[in-house]
């Protein structure tokens, strides 16, 4: 910053010319925008990793996304997919995602024998048991 000023020093500086206006008012020059912000969009994070073959490499990419989900719970593990490196277009689920009664979404890998569970200790099971 220029000679050490603090930020905003025109803002202020116009507060101070119009005389204490923002007490009598009582609103600020400074207002948010107008827009109202812009919905989330979806974006894909692409992993690299070694695997010896596509087995080995489901359970590694299952254990990665799993992972990813406890230290940021806002992604969306279950549109999570894997693919050799030069063939993404043949991305494959890990997750099964089928759809509960509650509008859950099962969380075990894809193609698991037994009830469908929702996320979380204790979740909701539901479908065809053993």
């Amino acid at each position: 910053m220029r000679d050490n000023r603090p930020p905003y020093r025109r803002q202020r500086q116009a507060m101070e010319a119009l005389g204490g206006a923002r007490e009598v008012a009582g609103t600020s020059l400074i207002t948010s925008p107008r827009r109202s912000a812009r919905p989330g969009r979806f974006f894909t994070v692409h992993l690299g990793f070694t695997a010896p073959d596509m087995a080995s490499a489901r359970e590694f990419a299952v254990g990665y996304a799993e992972a990813l989900s406890v230290l940021r719970p806002e992604l969306a593990l279950g549109a999570s997919a894997l693919s050799p490196a030069e063939v993404w277009q043949q991305a494959e689920r890990l997750f099964c995602g089928a759809s509960g009664p509650d509008g859950e979404r099962c969380v075990d890998v894809a193609g698991h024998p037994g009830f469908h569970h929702a996320p979380g200790p204790g979740g909701l099971g539901w479908g065809d048991g053993d």
